[in-house]
Formats: C-alpha cells, sequence, structure tokens
C-alpha cells in the first residue's frame, strides 16, 4: 500500500511516499480500515520538526496522522461494534497518512450517513478539542460569554458553533475571510484582530479561548471578568497575568475520544454543526498540504484525500 513517511525530523523536505505492506490486525479489538481521507493538524508538523519529541517521541521511520475515515475492511475476533463495509471516523494519533491503518475499536465511531469522507475526516480533532476546552475544562454554560481567539481556524470553527449551541454569547476573532465565516457559524460577534485592539472592544468575558498562542495572548487577559478563564491549546499562559488580572490561565490538553466527541456528532445529526473543509490534497502531496496549513491563514480543515 501506499504511505507517507519521514525517517528523521525536519522540514517538509523529509516527507516522502513508500511502498508499505497492508497492516494487520495485532489485537482481538483492532480494526483494519481502508482510509478514504486524513486530517491534517499543527501537531502533525510539530511531531515532523521534533518540537515533540520530548513528551512524544516516536519511532522512526514514522507514518503521521490522527484522524482518519473510511470503510471498515477486516475485525480482530474480538470486535463487536463495527462489521465489514462500516462507514468509520478513526482516531488513530499515528499512521492515518496510508492507504489503510489498524485502530483499537474504542477509538472508531461511526461516520455520520450525512457526512462525506473529507468531512467526516475534519471533525475528530476539532470537536474533541473544542468539547475539551469548552466544557470539560472551561465549563461554559448557557448565558456566559466567551472569546474565540482564530474562529475562523479549524479548530475555532467547531468552537463558534458549540459554543453557540450550547447557549453562550459567542466572540470570535478572525481575519480576511474568516469573519464572514465565523459569522456565518452564528457568533454574535466577530473581531477583525488585524484590524482592532481586541481588550478595547471585548469585555467582562466568563471564558476565553485561544487557539492561536504567541505575543497576542497577552492582550487576552485584559477582556476577561475577574474570576474568568483563558485556557489555551497552543502554549501555557502566563501565570504573572492570570495573578495580576486574577483569572485562571492554563494550557489544555485535548481528550481526542469517541466519548468526548458525542456532542458534536449530536450536533452534526441535528443539523446544528457544519465540518469546514478548506482545501483537499490528494496522499502524495502531503508535504504541500502540510506547508499549506503552516503557512496559516486557513479557514477550516486542511484534508489529504487517498485513493
Amino acid at each position: 500500500m501506499k504511505a507517507i513517511q519521514y525517517r528523521t525530523y525536519g522540514s517538509s523536505d523529509v516527507i516522502e511516499q513508500v511502498e508499505v505492506p497492508i497492516p494487520s490486525i495485532q489485537s482481538k479489538n483492532d480494526v483494519l480500515i481502508k482510509v478514504k481521507a486524513v486530517g491534517i493538524n499543527p501537531i502533525d508538523m510539530k511531531i515532523r520538526m521534533g518540537f515533540m519529541k520530548q513528551i512524544r517521541p516516536v519511532e522512526m521511520p514514522f507514518v503521521p496522522g490522527g484522524e482518519a475515515s473510511g470503510i471498515i475492511a477486516a475485525v480482530g475476533a474480538g470486535v463487536t461494534k463495527f462489521k465489514l463495509g462500516d462507514e468509520v471516523i478513526a482516531l488513530t494519533k499515528k499512521n492515518s497518512y496510508a492507504q489503510y491503518v489498524t485502530a483499537n475499536e474504542n477509538f472508531v465511531l461511526l461516520k455520520p450517513k450525512d457526512l462525506s469522507f473529507e468531512e467526516a475526516a475534519s471533525i475528530g480533532v476539532n470537536i474533541g478539542t473544542a468539547q475539551s476546552v469548552l466544557f470539560s475544562e472551561g465549563k461554559l454554560e448557557k448565558g456566559q460569554k466567551v472569546l474565540i481567539q482564530g474562529g475562523g481556524g479549524a479548530v475555532g470553527a467547531a468552537m463558534v458553533q458549540m459554543a453557540k449551541a450550547a447557549g453562550a454569547y459567542v466572540i470570535a476573532t478572525a481575519s480576511g475571510e474568516g469573519v464572514a465565516l465565523a459569522k456565518k457559524l452564528g457568533a454574535d460577534e466577530v473581531i477583525d484582530y488585524k484590524l482592532n485592539d481586541i481588550a478595547t472592544i471585548a469585555k467582562d468575558i466568563d471564558l476565553v479561548a485561544d487557539t492561536a498562542g504567541g505575543d497576542a495572548q497577552a492582550k487576552l487577559f485584559q477582556v476577561l471578568k475577574p474570576g474568568g478563564k483563558l485556557l489555551s491549546i497552543a502554549i501555557q499562559p502566563s501565570q504573572d497575568l492570570a495573578g495580576q488580572y486574577n483569572v485562571m490561565a492554563y494550557f489544555v490538553a485535548s481528550d481526542i475520544s469517541p466519548e468526548n466527541l458525542k456532542q458534536g456528532i449530536d450536533l452534526i445529526e441535528a443539523g446544528k454543526f457544519l465540518p469546514i473543509v478548506s482545501k483537499t490534497f490528494k496522499l502524495e502531496y502531503a508535504a504541500i498540504a502540510q506547508d499549506f496549513l503552516a503557512a496559516g491563514g486557513v479557514n477550516g480543515k486542511v484534508v489529504l484525500l487517498v485513493e
């Protein structure tokens, strides 16, 4: 089968397409999936560049990819949740940039019928991260005010929709085409961060969801009300600033499990959540696809199509 791999850390130049054997089922609870589409996430590039090797080392050669959609091609002897031919979403953590991938059945879920394979490959990490930040850690409630930094991005777009569905007042930051997208997805206010100072517009926010990090994060403390929360999926926020503004601020690791995706999947099936696929690339162009996402300014998800 065709797969994308690299043998050393580095730029996208280390990525190569290779021929490798189709993986075999190693556990009675594993399924083999014929991959149709793969979601690309920022962590794919972080792992490739070696930024994660202290906390998430990988064995070379490494096949990247943490989420995919496809069709069940084989099942282990103990599998009870799926059968041959089922269309599914798999949360694999690795090995998805390939024509076939194995996964434990507990990290697989049925694909919503109305979604294409590319849409299905775009939602797992987005929804799991949004659920982790907004509800598991943020405890967002109906009527509260949430500011979503990067509301036009893949995760930010999921956050906008899930926060709005929960009855929150949603303020999103975006730029360019992301402004219109965030409005379309239901944000009550959208601030173009390239044209405006966020701290002079947003006030008394209960929860800030930061998807971007960087120098802009410091400004986010100013919009929170005392006792509010700043939760980041990018970098650990300053505890000095948290103390200065009398708020809670910390990094949130995403829980990407089928259980944590339930709320988002329910919204999709109810027609209240729209998967946003920004651009698709064929599997062989994985390096170009990663560079496209890494360049920034992408509204929605970048997806690899697998033949």
